[in-house]
């Protein structure tokens, strides 16, 4: 089992001045403490799950850029890119840029998208059905893998074109950086993760994931793609502390609009359920520790991570 860190908020001490130099320390303390992924958002306000709309919040990929810059060994990605923020060509070259000066060490998340209100915040048109949404997502990355891998692209979708279009320099990752697609609908999104991804990321208990890993191995049996080659991962949001106690009175604190709907408790019980999505087939947990609670993020290096070694 492999673990990473989400980062689902922009508040860190300092206030605005004090955003990067916070998520830059906290990727760098997940890459000493044995952390294999580090993970960032790519949306333009806070969703609800995580906080308030009016909380600071930082554009994904320029600090994914300026993450790539400061550390060395860990795995950088957005959880995930939604296809309708920019350009699928410009998002190749963005990625691209990034793997480069990460030295090769991008996960390409991306997704359909869903937050309609910011998508109305910012002038986006929002499809209002999600199957639109899944096809100009797949649309999307058979012209980004285009980008990646061919001296000069010509692409003409539904829509999407470019017409002899130069990306130089290409990702260092060969053939290119690995794909991860967010989400868990059974009947398009994980037939494109078996299709077109290299990686899965679902949501739910151990119960739906072991269901929704049925369906994506049956989709790869369609597809004749083998089950094995795609990474399975899951995200779990922790607020832990020492004590069953001590846990409920960090959630009074940290949690008085009742946001955090992940796991609240010991080690212990984060372990038990580590363990469950481990036997169920998951082979990375993506932690987001709620208000970035730092507390939570060392219990869980320190108490739970030794556990699966």
């Amino acid at each position: 089992m492999k673990f990473g860190i989400h980062n689902p908020s922009w508040q860190f001490d300092g206030g605005a001045a004090g955003i990067f130099p916070g998520v830059a320390a906290k990727a760098r303390w997940a890459e000493e403490n044995g952390f294999a992924w580090f993970s960032v958002m790519d949306h333009l306000i806070q969703i609800p799950i995580a906080g308030a709309p009016e909380e600071p919040f930082m554009e994904g990929w320029t600090v994914l850029a300026a993450l790539a810059a400061v550390t060395s060994r860990i795995r950088l990605a957005t959880l995930v890119t939604s296809v309708h923020y920019r350009n699928p060509a410009l998002l190749a070259k963005i990625a691209a840029g990034v793997d480069q000066i990460s030295q090769g060490r991008l996960t390409f998340g991306f997704g359909a998208g869903w937050f309609e209100t910011e998508y109305r915040q910012y002038g986006y048109e929002f499809p209002k059905e999600p199957a639109m949404r899944i096809r100009q997502m797949v649309e999307a990355l058979r012209l980004i893998k285009a980008m990646w891998t061919q001296e000069r692209t010509t692409f003409e979708g539904k829509w999407f074109r470019v017409e002899d279009a130069i990306l130089s320099p290409k990702p260092l990752q060969v053939p290119h950086p690995p794909i991860m697609i967010g989400g868990s609908g059974e009947q398009m999104t994980l037939r494109a993760v078996a299709r077109h991804g290299n990686a899965c990321n679902l949501f739910g208990d151990p119960a739906t994931v072991r269901r929704k890993l049925e369906v994506l191995r049956r989709h790869c049996d369609e597809a004749g793609r083998d089950y094995d080659e795609i990474e399975r991962t899951n995200t779990i949001g922790l607020l832990l502390a020492p004590t069953a106690e001590a846990a409920a009175e960090k959630r009074a604190r940290l949690d008085a609009a009742g946001r955090f709907g992940g796991l609240c408790g010991t080690p212990a019980q984060a372990t038990a359920l580590v363990g469950a999505h481990a036997e169920v087939g998951i082979q990375m947990v993506i932690s987001s520790a709620f208000a970035n609670d730092a507390e939570t993020l060392e219990l869980l290096a320190s108490e739970v991570m030794p556990q699966f070694r």
